[in-house]
């Protein structure tokens, strides 16, 4: 009787198979226990909290299966499913109205519970932080509300700590050594035994790995793994970067020796069953630093028969999946890294250099395998035609964007002459790109203009100056050639029902759209396009806008207005390059999506269907390794300016307000490109208000005003490079 019980209460085969952990366990265990939906609906029938012995014999688990149970319970308790109360009961966490979600700290002690369920953050005072650091997975429950109005979260359950290992300096007080780490949305100090010190010295920066987690009633404890060196040694704001973002930047024995396997040149065997281009004079065009070229082009006018004004374009892309099969260590590798990481003067490439400097690299005059997209391009910019083949072909040449424009401006100049028998081919492509931005604006994607920027340094390692990267027609001629072929991609696979992973880039939340168009009333604007409103409608805005003299002002809180790029299976189209569907296929070097669409690509030629795992996941996971990589460049680059200002103290620069807050107004310097805040204390003597639709401070007695866009002059006043932050004052 208890046998059939048992059996009963175990979930049905088709409720099994939706269970993702009951596959992992049947396999550890010779009788698979309960599922976790049949252990909650058990929980939830008794409708009161159950001790874990009564709901063993609810479920009649015998004897021999209770270690079983217990790693299910544990794991469903991991997972914020279950938890105990004081009396050590099994209660259902839905049933108690806890939130479940990751912690986001703030420098100044507070943070904030970021909800699973993206209802509305929950605020942490410093007695709640105490016992978590940022980025733990916790439960909480709302306790009231704060004096802003805001709710406040009471902390019931840590599910999942955040870190194990973290990088900081390592202080010294009163014989007492301490770690203050380098993320400041940690503001504990974690203690430091004499016994775990390692040999490092107060002032070194050190990787420590946390021995016990901070407590309601006592600091983290922490021993050095890893001594990395002094703060200002060369390169050491790099080296803290990665380890900080968790980057992985070292490659394992079992890549170094699937490496080892892969010949150093392309041999006869990889060429058979490809498409040979060698005898068409394709090049690649990069910046004068660039080590790894990924794609080459080549543009002719299409034979008669294809329409009067019609191109040929090839745009020629690395074959980096020849190379790295899926599920190997390379592919294992590449996953994780997601992309490559591009810090001044460093790269932390995803792949290693054999192939992301060698074999998949296309050097000029050498063999090199790609994946081509062969495109029939029509008069009127529209790509009339196009197919996907593996080919082998030969760089003619590896010329940079300063050589290409200065052969368009000057057909008799020097770097012409240096590549005569490429010049007209130089001309096809930009014939070509002057049709392609022809559609590009009939189809109404936005065009902000942005100024990047390039680090100098002297032979020190320091920064000599910041000079802007100005883009030319050469720039352009590529962005436009690797457009199409992207949306070529994202029109092959999907036409054929292929998954992958699009790159998407949603309109404005009606929340923000409705602040940018209550900001743009103010200047007597307006956007139309109701309340969904097509990329069009912002690029027309910013033509009409574009001479005045606040149309800076104007184009970045258009901008602000829009949301982030992410990597998703789900389509919903690309709103700033105004595409319906897009993807991206030309970067497989250092983009793991890339490589993704490559095998992609490859399956449908052969009749067959890639199948990498979870879509949903990898496209979480490579957006995350993207904006992983963007704040570790970013915090990088934010301390080698400080570095390069902590000289200039005491100097007055003119620059324009380039964010506002309640604390302050940050000012970018025009001259320099550095970025620092006038704290809200040194605008003036007045009280100051933030008005946040309004993107100002107004000050409440001489309505004085620093909004978004304006032009002050300011004096350089402290220079701090432990928090990478620049202070100024109006001069």
């Amino acid at each position: 009787m208890n046998q059939r019980k048992y059996r009963s209460s175990r979930p049905a085969r088709k409720e099994r198979t939706r269970d993702p952990h009951y596959a992992r366990e049947a396999s550890r265990y010779e009788r698979p226990v309960p599922s976790r939906e049949f252990i909650l609906e058990t929980l939830k029938q008794r409708g009161v909290p159950v001790p874990e012995h009564e709901l063993e014999g609810a479920l009649h688990i015998v004897p021999q299966d209770r270690v079983a149970f217990a790693t299910r319970l544990a794991a469903m308790e991991r997972d914020g499913e279950i938890m105990r109360n004081r009396r050590n009961a099994i209660c259902v966490v839905e049933k108690l109205d806890l939130i479940r979600g990751r912690v986001q700290g703030h420098p100044d002690g507070f943070g904030f519970l970021v909800r699973d369920d993206r209802g509305q953050d929950l605020f942490l005072g410093p007695k709640e932080m105490r016992e978590v650091l940022h980025g733990d997975r916790v439960m909480a429950r709302i306790a009231g509300t704060d004096r802003r109005g805001r709710p406040e979260g009471k902390i019931v359950e840590v599910l999942e700590r955040g870190h194990q290992r973290l990088v900081g300096r390592l202080r010294g007080e009163h014989g007492v050594l301490f770690v203050t780490a380098e993320d400041k949305r940690i503001s504990h100090e974690f203690l430091v035994p004499p016994d775990a010190v390692n040999g490092a010295r107060p002032g070194q920066v050190v990787t420590v790995e946390i021995v016990a987690q901070p407590s309601k009633h006592a600091q983290p404890v922490a021993r050095v793994v890893e001594v990395l060196g002094n703060y200002a040694d060369p390169g050491m704001e790099i080296e803290i970067a990665l380890r900080k973002h968790a980057l992985p930047h070292v490659f394992s024995h079992a890549v170094e020796q699937a490496c080892a396997r892969i010949p150093d040149k392309v041999i006869a065997e990889d060429q058979e069953g490809r498409t040979d281009l060698t005898r068409l004079p394709l090049v690649t065009i990069d910046g004068e630093s660039a080590k790894d070229f990924d794609d080459a082009v080549y543009c002719e006018p299409a034979q008669s028969g294809q329409g009067k004004g019609a191109w040929r374009l090839i745009v020629a892309i690395a074959d980096v999946s020849h190379y790295v099969k899926h599920g190997d260590a390379l592919d294992r590798e590449a996953a994780s890294r997601g992309n490559s990481v591009y810090f001044p003067r460093r790269v932390i490439p995803m792949l290693p250099e054999k192939l992301s400097n060698g074999l998949c690299s296309l050097n000029p005059k050498v063999p090199r395998l790609a994946m081509v997209c062969d495109m029939q391009v029509a008069a009127d910019g529209g790509i009339a035609a196009y197919k996907f083949y593996p080919a082998v072909f030969r760089s003619h040449a590896r010329l940079t964007y300063t050589e290409v424009a200065a052969m368009l401006e000057d057909e008799d100049g020097e770097a012409a002459r240096r590549h005569r028998a490429l010049v007209p081919h130089i001309r096809n492509l930009h014939r070509l790109y002057r049709l392609l931005a022809r559609a590009r604006e009939t189809r109404g994607a936005i065009d902000f203009e942005t100024i990047e920027t390039e680090m100098i340094f002297d032979a020190h390692g320091k920064i000599e100056r910041i000079v802007p990267v100005k883009r030319n027609d050469a720039h352009r001629v590529i962005e436009e050639c690797m457009l199409a072929a992207n949306v070529c991609t994202s029109d092959f696979l999907r036409s054929r029902g292929h998954p992958m992973l699009y790159r998407i880039h949603e309109g404005p939340t009606p929340e923000k759209l409705a602040a940018l168009r209550e900001f743009l009333k103010g200047f007597g604007l307006q956007l139309s396009g109701g309340d969904d409103p097509h990329a069009r409608e912002y690029a027309r805005l910013l033509a009409r806008v574009k001479d005045r003299p606040d149309a800076q002002l104007l184009q970045t809180v258009m901008l602000r207005s829009l949301q982030q790029a992410v990597y998703s299976p789900d389509n919903v189209g690309h709103f700033g390059l105004a595409y319906e569907s897009y993807t991206h296929f030309t970067s497989p070097i250092r983009r793991y999506p890339d490589l993704l669409v490559h095998r992609a690509i490859k399956a449908v030629l052969r009749g067959r269907r890639y199948e990498p795992g979870n879509w949903n996941e990898l496209g979480a996971h490579c957006s995350m390794t993207e904006r992983r990589a963007d704040d570790a460049t970013r915090d990088v680059s934010a301390w080698l300016k400080c570095y390069y200002m902590k000289d200039r103290v005491g100097e007055v620069f003119t620059g324009s307000i380039s964010g506002v807050t309640a604390f302050g107004a940050f000012v970018a310097l025009h001259d320099v490109y550095v970025e620092g805040l006038v704290h809200v204390s040194d605008l003036g003597n007045d009280y100051y208000h933030f008005d946040a639709a309004k993107h100002q401070l107004m000050g409440e007695r001489t309505h004085k005003r620093y909004r978004l866009g304006d032009r002050v002059r300011v004096e350089v006043v402290r220079v701090d490079l432990d928090t990478s932050r620049i202070d100024f004052t109006l001069a």
